[in-house]
């Protein structure tokens, strides 16, 4: 697939782009090494998990900010989670005031990582950095301790090559719970505002368009959540005496959900928007390739591939409460409870898109059944300004670093606390790259890392760092 066409570096006859180029290179097998110590940590912010792991992630990536040089405070920090007197995981905050009128960059990755899942279901063990052929292997390899490494590969790459007085300042902040759903990153911001303010917010928890493509992400689609029960019986009863007669919670389950998609599989809840875009060619070939799509299953929704899954919503049924094949007997189950998973286009307003799935549920229960709607959650969607001066800086950096041209990335998921920032500083450019590709497998089995990906994108945002700190925002 031709995304995009191959371009001439522009500025790598300056001597520091080409002591960066050479920095890089020379420091890569430095860095994934310690990017493989990290896939060592099991840091699972969810419950249920061991959160010394997280503590000790968040220690390790001090120290490794710390080994810089190039930082005036390196400190570990929790906020309290919204609503709670809980506080959250811990983030790393370091710092380096800017000097001269220079700019200011933020970087934001992650080091918590998804649970293992299955270890039957991985090729490599889980916590145990594996290369092979041309991937590293591990959980968190790719989402999102790359995008530390990454951010860590610049910083070193920068002092190596314009020496300690560079003018550019620099925040690091490495949060320790997005994929347990950033509960404490709005107090966190509240917190630690004065030290997070910058001019451009590099989000590194993205995708590239594939292995010899960058892309910056300039459209993510929000999500809302929530936990439905559906209860037709106050007690069970038996299905050979009654059924036929009564419905059970399973039928009515069922039906019900089945009124959330029409026979093509788009989402048919009025209320959920659709927003109107180009998007670039790509075929139901690349989707199987990229999604292991089995053979004779066909592809559901309308309109092109990509605004499928950019521009529209999607409905996931993500869990379920039930009966287990082990414990099925022959009775009328009275209430089981389902695991919702919306994701609303860029532009829609999550509560209003949550108003929309609740009305519509209400609406369409089949036999009176009752529904109980809770646990429910929103995060915002999200587009970039593309016409902020540094966007144009950063997919010159990326050009260059590729000897591609970007392409402009929608993302089907959701990194709600981007709105966050957004809100907080307006200002900034926000920049949302990252060091996965279409095969990397984040959130699943087998997840991984191209290392040609992982250095080009470590050398685009050292290029992009040398170039601000040079030219200023």
């Amino acid at each position: 697939m031709n995304a995009s066409n191959h371009t001439t570096p522009q500025n790598l006859h300056e001597p520091i782009e080409i002591a960066l180029r050479d920095r890089v290179r020379d420091q890569l097998p430095a860095t994934l090494s310690d990017l493989g110590d990290l896939v060592r940590i099991p840091s699972v912010a969810w419950d249920g998990f061991d959160h010394d792991h997280v503590r000790a992630s968040a220690e390790a990536i001090a120290a490794l900010a710390e080994g810089t040089g190039v930082f005036d405070s390196v400190t570990i920090s929790r906020a309290p989670i919204e609503g709670s007197e809980e506080l959250g995981q811990p983030a790393v905050l370091a710092t380096r005031a800017a000097r001269n009128g220079a700019p200011t960059v933020v970087l934001y990755a992650h080091h918590d990582v998804q649970p293992p899942g299955d270890d039957a279901e991985w090729n490599t063990p889980v916590y145990e950095p594996t290369v092979v052929g041309d991937r590293l292997y591990g959980r968190g390899s790719a989402d999102d301790k790359a995008g530390v490494m990454s951010h860590i590969g610049a910083i070193r790459a920068l002092r190596a090559a314009a020496g300690d007085d560079f003018d550019l300042g620099i925040t690091l902040f490495i949060e320790g719970e997005e994929e347990f759903g950033s509960r404490s990153f709005a107090n966190f911001l509240a917190q630690h505002r004065t030290e997070l303010a910058g001019d451009a917010i590099i989000v590194a928890d993205s995708a590239n368009w594939d292995t010899e493509t960058p892309a910056l992400t300039v459209g993510l689609r929000g999500n809302v959540t929530l936990r439905l029960t559906v209860r037709t019986l106050d007690h069970a009863s038996h299905s050979g005496m009654f059924g036929g007669a009564v419905p059970d919670a399973m039928l009515a389950t069922f039906r019900l959900l089945n009124t959330l998609w029409d026979d093509a599989g788009s989402v048919a809840v009025p209320g959920l928007l659709v927003r109107e875009a180009e998007t670039p060619a790509y075929d139901e070939a690349q989707l199987r390739l990229e999604t292991g799509l089995s053979e004779g299953v066909s592809p559901i929704g309308d309109g092109t591939i990509l605004s499928r899954i950019w521009d529209k919503p999607a409905i996931t049924v993500t869990g379920i409460d039930a009966p287990s094949m082990k414990n099925a007997s022959n009775t009328l189950v009275p209430a089981v409870t389902v695991r919702v998973s919306v994701r609303i286009a860029p532009g829609q307003d999550p509560q209003a898109a949550l108003e929309a799935i609740t009305t519509h549920l209400h609406a369409n229960a089949p036999f009176g059944a009752q529904l109980s709607i809770d646990d429910a959650d929103t995060g915002s969607p999200f587009l970039v300004d593309t016409t902020h001066p540094i966007v144009a800086t950063a997919k010159q950096a990326m050009a260059d670093a590729w000897e591609v041209a970007p392409v402009e990335l929608g993302i089907g998921g959701s990194i709600p606390f981007v709105a966050d920032l957004v809100r907080e500083f307006p200002a900034a450019a926000i920049l949302i790259t990252g060091v996965e590709d279409p095969h990397s497998r984040a959130h699943s089995p087998n997840e991984s890392l191209h290392l040609g990906v992982f250095h080009r994108a470590t050398l685009t945002e050292a290029l992009l760092l040398a170039r601000l700190n040079r030219h200023g925002a």
